[in-house]
């Protein structure tokens, strides 16, 4: 396990009692954010209806509707940084709050450490969100 990992269900276990729900992005945004778990679950899933999938945020989210919802919030992409003879990880990414895009999932980096109901330092982050 990484010395840079913070186990953080990002409040689902308030309203949820399951341990694999498929929710990595309404985690991220609830610890990234600040915000209410449930807020969170409910704005994501009602984003995924309105573009023509199921309402509900446990089975994944496509990256357009979630950026959809991180932008009016304020937030934006930002590409990872690029390195010669290796992949952007994330202890590169900068202080603050961040919501890092990965293979297949989303986790919240806050001050380059992982919060996450797992610890995902092994993946590559192709990207993050950050607040403007």
């Amino acid at each position: 396990m990484s010395e840079n990992f913070t186990y953080n269900d990002g409040g689902r276990s308030q309203y949820f009692k399951g341990k694999n729900a498929g929710d990595c992005a309404v985690r991220a945004m609830a610890i990234a954010m600040g915000l209410d778990y449930k807020d969170c679950y409910n704005e994501i899933a009602k984003a995924n209806a309105k573009a023509g999938y199921k309402k509900s945020a446990r089975d994944g989210v496509f990256k357009a509707v979630f950026e959809n919802v991180l932008k009016e919030h304020g937030w934006y992409w930002c590409s990872a940084p690029k390195f010669i003879g290796r992949k952007a990880r994330h202890n590169d990414m900068p202080m603050g709050n961040v919501i890092a895009s990965m293979a297949r999932h989303y986790t919240a980096i806050v001050d380059k450490e992982i919060h996450d109901t797992f610890d995902c330092s092994h993946k590559m982050v192709y990207g993050y969100y950050a607040k403007r």
